[in-house]
């Protein structure tokens, strides 16, 4: 596991923009971290790296945002924070070939109907800032790590 500082809210942009700059063509990414720990911060900011415009709202409510990306793929945001167990996904009509990038928060809560996590991204609050965690699942995402780390514009390794 790589840890990253955040201090503030730029920086969780630049990491944004970091993991958008270095993603593999197809990825998903598991958000952990309790309330507040900015997991839909820095999933916007992903997105807004990756070209989505207009509002990036939160899946709270509606479980699921789709966005198309730039690069012709789509995104798919996922909070699963109100879902009582994971058979309720397959009411979502969520098809694991269609997205190019899965971006799930609580993702626990669907264990077993998800797909396996290239990336897990374990977000703590740390003083003023947060933590990153960042830990590979696959080989994608171990290279996905690695490229994020060595210099690509994130700074606060740990």
């Amino acid at each position: 596991m790589k840890a990253l500082l955040l201090a503030d809210a730029d920086a969780t942009d630049a990491l944004g923009a970091a993991l958008a700059r270095t993603r593999p063509p197809r990825a998903v990414v598991h958000l952990h971290g309790d309330l507040g720990a900015g997991k839909s911060t820095l999933a916007r900011a992903l997105l807004r790296a990756l070209g989505v415009r207009g509002a990036i709202r939160s899946p709270t409510y509606t479980l699921v945002e789709r966005y198309p990306l730039d690069d012709g793929g789509e995104a798919w945001h996922l909070d699963l924070y109100r879902i009582a167990d994971a058979g309720e996904l397959e009411f979502l009509g969520l098809d694991g070939d269609e997205p190019t990038l899965w971006l799930v928060e609580w993702p626990e809560r669907g264990a077993g109907a998800l797909p396996k996590p290239d990336l897990v991204v374990d977000l703590s609050i740390e003083g003023a800032g947060r933590r990153a965690g960042l830990i590979p699942g696959t080989p994608a995402g171990q290279a996905w790590v690695t490229a994020v780390t060595a210099g690509h514009g994130v700074a606060g390794h740990s």
